[in-house]
């Protein structure tokens, strides 16, 4: 069993405080990733949970054991970091089985572990060679295998895959996820980049300055995110917001001034929007439409046109200082200079007031075409 709970937990460097009263509950074998920008905390938080910091306040608890104290050995995890890490006059065999005979393991054992790791990770062609002889992949691999013959309770991946290029970081999201499938063990994954949180993750943690803004499966913070900047990391491209203004409230519909001079009613949590309040409306540019389509509608006029075969996004300048990006088919006609008319669901628009905190209460998701 690897369930982990982190209880009211703090860091500070000096008087700066990095790591604000987070509380966290992670399952046996569940695969959770720390997502936000730069600088937002997420690295140190993980350097906590393996031991690489010491925890200023709080408690963290594996197996129900308080592990504050515990050297990173001691912890049952194992962690894999951005750069590889491999000892360059070694193999890849002697890179893997290292840390083992520093234990002093068995070398049947250790022979044993490596190649089934090597196995698992499809490299068994490779133990003989060196670093240098290998792709950044192949690397990264290695890296991971050496984790996993420690026969860990927590994986822990610190931006692993941030030195490969764009199809290589595809392809070890599949193996990683794979990879997880077939160890019994936890896993807690650190990015940047959204994507990878909500292709690998269960559970997903978003970070700012410390502080955690959401926590839930990628499809509820997708769907439902509880304020304005869950809303906009989540979701690429980006959702787009537009500064607006509430025109008239019952207790439980706002109506919404759109660029253009037209509105839109969007159902709200009773009582919270106010005629008058200044307001962001959040609209995903999977969630409008080019045709007009929708509840409420905002003229415009493209200005760029990016086309990737399949599908097509449109920038478009509207009445008001804010650019909508709108997904569109693959062979949308619409070109530069062409004038649009953007079509917006009620049901797929967000509604946050000038905090940031949701005060709608629509679905995220667009109307059936």
């Amino acid at each position: 069993m690897a369930e982990i709970q982190l209880r009211n937990m703090i860091k500070r460097f000096g008087d700066l405080e990095t790591i604000h009263d987070v509380s966290l509950d992670i399952e046996h074998r569940e695969f959770v990733v720390f997502v936000g920008p730069s600088g937002c905390g997420k690295s140190t938080l993980l350097r906590l949970v393996a031991g690489l910091e010491d925890i200023t306040a709080g408690d963290l608890y594996i197996d129900g054991d308080l592990v504050n104290d515990l050297p990173p050995a001691k912890r049952g995890v194992a962690m894999v970091f951005q750069s590889y890490a491999l000892y360059p006059h070694m193999t890849v065999y002697e890179n893997m089985a290292f840390g083992l005979k520093l234990a002093k393991v068995d070398k049947a054992e250790i022979d044993q572990k490596v190649r089934s790791a090597a196995e698992i990770l499809q490299i068994t062609n490779l133990l003989d060679r060196k670093p240098k002889e290998m792709s950044g992949g192949q690397r990264q691999r290695v890296a991971i295998g050496r984790a996993i013959v420690r026969d860990p309770k927590v994986f822990l991946f610190d931006e692993p895959l941030s030195n490969l290029d764009a199809k290589l970081r595809v392809q070890m999201r599949i193996e990683i996820k794979k990879l997880h499938s077939e160890l019994d063990a936890t896993m807690i994954y650190v990015t940047h980049d959204q994507v990878e949180a909500m292709t690998l993750a269960e559970k997903i943690v978003v970070l700012r300055d410390g502080y955690v803004e959401q926590v839930g499966r990628p499809l509820d913070l997708y769907r439902h995110p509880e304020n304005a900047f869950v809303a906009g990391f989540i979701g690429s491209p980006s959702m787009n917001f537009i500064d607006t203004m509430i025109a008239s409230a019952t207790g439980s519909t706002a109506t919404v001034n759109l660029p253009g001079g037209g509105t839109i009613d969007i159902p709200t949590n009773g009582g919270t929007a106010q005629a008058g309040q200044q307001v962001k409306l959040g609209i995903r540019p999977e969630h409008s439409y080019e045709d007009g389509t929708g509840d409420g509608k905002i003229p415009g006029k493209i200005f760029v046109v990016e086309r990737l075969g399949g599908e097509s996004y449109l920038y478009v300048q509207t009445e008001a200082p804010d650019i909508m990006i709108i997904k569109a088919h693959g062979d949308a006609a619409a070109g530069p200079g062409d004038p649009i008319e953007i079509g917006v669901p009620a049901q797929a628009a967000h509604l946050f007031d000038a905090d940031g905190k949701k005060i709608s209460q629509t679905e995220g998701k667009p109307l059936a075409a």
